[in-house]
């Protein structure tokens, strides 16, 4: 089952950061793109969560599942990735 992870986030944006550090202690592979360095990714991002302008946005999706985490606590984040982490088991 092919997991993908993929993290919408600034540099400047506090809860990002925090977002990164929960993803990386994951152990998951995930992408991270930061909607002010990459051409049409905050487009992208709008696409996926409904309009928002709100960083992190965080896309959990896999063959049975799709998660779309916006400005995500670190309670919502760790809870969904392990969830994420299960199913793939």
């Amino acid at each position: 089952m092919a997991l993908t992870i993929v993290a919408y986030i600034t540099g400047w944006c506090p809860d990002c950061t925090r977002s990164r550090r929960i993803l990386q202690r994951s152990g998951l592979p995930y992408i991270e793109i930061d909607i002010e360095k990459t051409p049409s990714a905050e487009a992208a991002m709008r696409e996926i969560n409904g309009g928002s302008g709100k960083v992190p946005t965080v896309l959990i999706e896999s063959d049975a599942s799709r998660s779309v985490l916006v400005e995500p606590g670190d309670r919502e984040l760790s809870d969904a990735l392990q969830s994420a982490a299960r199913a793939g088991v």
